[in-house]
C-alpha cells in the first residue's frame, strides 16, 4: 500500500498541475463563482454555516471580508502559478480559497465538484520546488498526485452512494433527468428525451459508472488514459445537455495525466528558434524520453523506481 501511495512520478507533472490549478482560480473568481461576492450583502438570517464554519465559530461574512478574500486570491493565485515560493504561496492560496468556499456554500447549497480541487490545493504545496518538464521521479510528487486521484474517485463513488442512500434504488428508474431536461435542457437534451427509455438507461449508467469508478486504479498506460477520457466525455455531455459544469473537478482530474509532457516554454522557444538554456529545468529529461515520446519506467505511478541518489558533494 505504501509503495502504491508513494509511487514516484515526474516533478514536472506537479509543476504543470500547479500552474493550471492556480490559474483556474483566477477564472473561477472572475467568471465561475463571481456571484459569491454578493454574499456579503445577504441577510444574516440566510446564513447556514458549514460544519467546519460552526466548529470555528465563524460569523456571517461581511462585505469587507468577502472583498479581502477575493482580492487576495486574485493577487496570490497568479503568483503561485509561476512556481515561486511553492509552499508559502500554496498554503496561502489554499487557506484563502477554502475560506471562499465556506462563504459560497454556507447558504443552503454545497457543490461536490469542489472536493477534489480543494484536496489538490491542500497537497500540491507539500512537494516543494518543481519545474515544468522536469522528468526526475519524486515520491513526494507521487504521493500528492495519488491523494488527488483518490479524491477524484471518491467524488464519483460517494455520489453514487448518496443517490441510493437518499433516493433509494428508485433513483435509477425515476424522473430525475426528465426534470433536469425540462428545467435546463438544451436542444441536444430535447433530441435525447424523445428516445424511449433513454433517460432511464442514462440514470442507470450514471450510477454504475460512479460506483465502478475506483476500477480506474486497476488500469495503466493507454487504457487508463482511455478511462480518464471517458470521465471527461461524461462531463462534456452533462454540460452539453443540462449545462452542469464540473470545471474544478476536471482540473483536479489532470492528476491522472502525463502533464510533464506539456512544456509551453520549450514550445515557445522552438517557435522562435531559441534553445532552452541548460540548467533552467526546461532541458531536464530530454535525454530520458522513451520511444515515441513515452515516459521511461519510474515516471508513472504504475512503474515506480527509486529516486536517483545525489551525486557526491551535493
Amino acid at each position: 500500500m505504501t509503495r502504491w501511495l508513494f509511487a514516484a512520478v515526474p516533478l514536472g507533472r506537479v509543476a504543470a498541475l500547479r500552474t493550471v490549478t492556480y490559474l483556474f482560480i483566477v477564472f473561477d473568481l472572475l467568471i465561475y463563482t463571481s456571484w459569491v461576492r454578493a454574499r456579503g450583502d445577504v441577510p444574516v438570517e440566510l446564513y447556514e454555516p458549514l460544519a467546519l464554519a460552526r466548529a470555528l465559530h465563524l460569523p456571517p461574512p461581511s462585505g469587507i471580508v468577502v472583498d479581502v478574500v477575493w482580492w487576495a486570491l486574485l493577487l496570490l493565485a497568479p503568483l503561485a502559478a509561476t512556481g515561486r515560493r511553492p509552499r508559502l504561496l500554496g498554503w496561502a492560496v489554499f487557506t484563502l480559497y477554502f475560506a471562499w468556499m465556506i462563504i459560497a456554500m454556507s447558504y443552503g447549497k454545497v457543490d461536490h465538484d469542489r472536493f477534489a480541487f480543494l484536496v489538490a490545493l491542500a497537497v500540491l504545496p507539500t512537494v516543494g520546488a518543481a519545474r515544468h518538464g522536469d522528468r526526475r521521479p519524486s515520491e513526494a510528487a507521487g504521493w500528492s498526485l495519488r491523494v488527488i486521484q483518490i479524491a477524484v474517485v471518491c467524488t464519483y463513488f460517494l455520489a453514487a452512494y448518496a443517490k441510493i442512500r437518499l433516493g433509494g434504488w428508485g433513483w435509477m428508474t425515476g424522473s430525475v433527468l426528465a426534470r433536469a431536461f425540462l428545467r435546463r435542457g438544451s436542444e441536444l437534451a430535447d433530441l435525447i428525451a424523445v428516445v424511449p427509455y433513454a433517460l432511464i438507461a442514462a440514470q442507470i449508467g450514471i450510477v454504475v459508472f460512479e460506483a465502478l469508478s475506483p476500477l480506474v486504479f486497476l488500469t495503466r498506460g493507454r487504457l487508463r488514459y482511455a478511462v480518464i477520457g471517458f470521465f471527461y466525455s461524461f462531463h462534456l455531455l452533462s454540460f452539453a445537455t443540462i449545462s452542469i459544469s464540473f470545471a474544478p473537478h476536471l482540473v483536479a482530474m489532470g492528476a491522472f495525466l502525463p502533464l510533464e509532457k506539456v512544456r509551453p516554454i520549450v514550445w515557445a522557444r522552438r517557435l522562435t528558434g531559441r534553445r532552452p538554456p541548460p540548467g533552467t529545468g526546461d532541458d531536464v529529461g530530454t535525454a530520458v524520453t522513451g520511444p515515441a515520446g513515452e515516459s521511461p519506467p519510474g515516471t508513472d505511478p504504475a512503474h515506480p523506481v527509486a529516486a536517483p541518489a545525489p551525486a557526491a558533494g551535493q
